[in-house]
């Protein structure tokens, strides 16, 4: 199973996206980004951080095929949650896209 943790929910993504993400991983879990408050404390971030980790964590534990955990967003979350699902034997990928940005003088 593939968790998808980011925006957007997997709903949004390309047939071409879905269709890859069920053939590696059999199926797919769309899990909320929480908001993060560009204020909020790295206290704030990391218990944040810890409370998704521990759900995808039971998620996991009771799923049954391996669980891959699809992860973007803001980067501090991201780092701590992918440490602690790491340390769960909890693998975590991540997207890319190729940006094409328009730069003007």
């Amino acid at each position: 199973m593939l968790i998808n943790l980011s925006n957007p929910p997997s709903s949004q993504w390309s047939d071409n996206q879905k269709v890859a993400a069920i053939k590696h991983y059999g199926s797919i879990m769309d899990t909320s980004f929480p908001h993060i408050d560009p204020k909020a404390r790295s206290e704030q971030i990391i218990e944040l951080a810890r409370e998704y980790a521990s759900m995808i964590t039971n998620i996991a534990s009771s799923a049954k095929d391996n669980t891959v955990v699809h992860i973007m967003g803001e980067l501090t979350f991201c780092f701590t949650v992918v440490t602690l699902l790491q340390k769960e034997g909890i693998p975590c990928v991540v997207s890319t896209s190729e940006r094409n940005a328009i730069v003007s003088n």
